[in-house]
């Protein structure tokens, strides 16, 4: 059993604040009441036609391990599913005490209409977010949940990020990256639309330019949507030398790994296309992008007080020398 660590003030406050919003979910979903769903059926029972729908036919035993509910609850739950019509047995051929539990055709209407009722919910949350906060919250709520399982199998299990790394231009990735880049030194540096316009600007140059074999840029998405983005510019620079550009990431995406694979990607680029130096810019106050930075070798070689970019920052050069062979 794991012994909990002590909290910092910091961290109790995050862990009350995803406490208040799980049960805001419970209540808004719909788990406080006696039904779900639209149906004549209380959440674990709704939740049982939905793991058999997805999972093919069970047993009790392999029931009761999914939903986490004792033997005997499940028991009584399925007997009233039994009764109910949303559910058929039937005896395991070589063994008449294992019997496998699957939908009958009543069950699987039901089913589709928990599914519909599921999903306009769904639907209807998502139209008061945005599209950055409904990316947040589909990655947010499925790294909670892997989380909540790991804790109560008692291991941790290898995350599965629904997030897919691509090469080479991506339909809408100009506007995309150039948001980004808008937002988030809008909010840390106080950049302005001069900012905006310039990344677009040399973003859809450098595009122009992907044929090259020294150019490469990677996106990341996450259900079909840029959620990150870095290039390797490999011929403003000149003399052997590498140009690590729009390296961003959306918010919701932040701390998810997926700036490490980026990265790794990249450098693993520069090295196989034997460039000597890797050059990037940035400003003072990035630290968790500093620190990523730093442990795949760059090292700040340069500052200074700058307004290039319409605001006055301290800019900042970090260089990559080629590994040794």
């Amino acid at each position: 059993m794991t012994t909990p660590h002590a909290a910092d003030a910091s961290e109790m406050a995050l862990v009350e604040s995803i406490r208040a919003a799980s049960r805001t979910l419970v209540r808004e979903l719909g788990f406080m009441k006696a039904t779900i769903a639209a149906t004549a059926h209380s959440p674990s029972a709704v939740h049982a036609l939905m793991e058999i729908d997805a999972q093919g036919a069970l047993t009790a035993v392999q029931l009761a391990s999914l939903l986490d509910l004792d033997k005997s609850s499940v028991s009584r739950m399925v007997a009233k599913l039994l009764a109910a019509g949303e559910l058929h047995e039937q005896a395991h051929p070589e063994d008449g005490r294992v019997k496998s539990l699957s939908l009958t055709p009543q069950g699987a209407r039901t089913v589709e209409r928990i599914h519909a009722f599921g999903q306009q919910q769904v639907l209807q949350a998502l139209q008061h977010l945005n599209p950055t906060q409904q990316q947040s919250a589909a990655q947010g709520l499925a790294t909670y949940a892997a989380g909540l399982k790991a804790h109560r199998l008692g291991r941790a299990e290898a995350p599965t990020s629904p997030i897919t790394v691509h090469t080479g231009y991506q339909p809408g990735l100009i506007g995309r990256v150039a948001e980004m880049h808008a937002a988030f030194y809008a909010a840390h540096a106080g950049f302005g639309q001069y900012f905006e316009s310039r990344v677009a600007t040399e973003l859809a140059a450098y595009t122009g330019r992907l044929q090259s074999p020294c150019n490469r840029i990677w996106t990341a998405q996450l259900h079909g949507r840029i959620v990150g983005s870095l290039a390797i510019d490999g011929e403003d620079l000149g003399d052997n030398k590498a140009h690590l550009r729009w390296f961003i990431l959306d918010d919701g995406c932040r701390g998810s790994g997926i700036g490490r694979r980026l990265m790794a990607e990249a450098m693993a680029f520069c090295d196989i296309r034997g460039f000597d130096e890797t050059h990037l810019w940035t400003f003072q106050g990035l630290d968790a992008a500093r620190a990523l930075y730093e442990s795949f070798g760059f090292v700040c070689v340069h500052e200074w007080a700058g307004t290039q970019w319409g605001s006055r920052v301290t800019e900042q050069q970090f260089v990559r020398l080629a590994p040794r062979a």
